[in-house]
C-alpha cells in the first residue's frame, strides 16, 4: 500500500518517464513481505534499455525491473540500498522527507 505522495509529485514522475527520462518517487509504503522497510523509491523509464544501463551502474539486475506494459516500467529500491543510490544521485530531499 503507497502512501505519502501528492497527485502532482505522480503525474511529474509520469511525465520524466514519458519524456525518456530516469524519474524518481518515493512514498512511505507498506508491504508484508518487507516488514523493516517503510518507504520505496521507484525509479523509471521509458526506455527499457537506458533503465537497465542506469540500474547496472548500481548492481541492480535489469530481471528486477517491474515491467509494466501499460508503461512506467521501475526499479523497486528497498532499505539500505535506497538510501544508498539515493546519496549517490544527489537525492537529498528524499532522504530528507522520509527520514532515511
Amino acid at each position: 500500500m503507497a502512501f505519502g505522495i501528492k497527485k502532482e509529485e505522480l503525474a511529474e514522475w509520469k511525465r520524466q518517464i514519458d519524456a525518456g527520462n530516469i524519474a524518481f518517487l518515493t512514498h512511505y509504503w507498506l508491504d508484508e513481505r518487507f516488514p523493516h522497510c517503510h518507504t520505496v523509491t521507484k525509479v523509471g523509464c521509458r526506455d527499457l534499455k537506458k533503465l537497465a544501463g542506469w540500474g547496472a551502474e548500481y548492481g541492480l539486475r535489469k530481471e528486477w525491473i517491474d515491467c509494466r506494459t501499460g508503461g512506467y516500467s521501475h526499479f523497486d529500491l528497498l532499505g539500505d540500498r535506497q538510501k544508498e543510490i539515493l546519496t549517490k544521485e544527489g537525492l537529498y530531499s528524499h532522504i530528507e522527507r522520509f527520514q532515511l
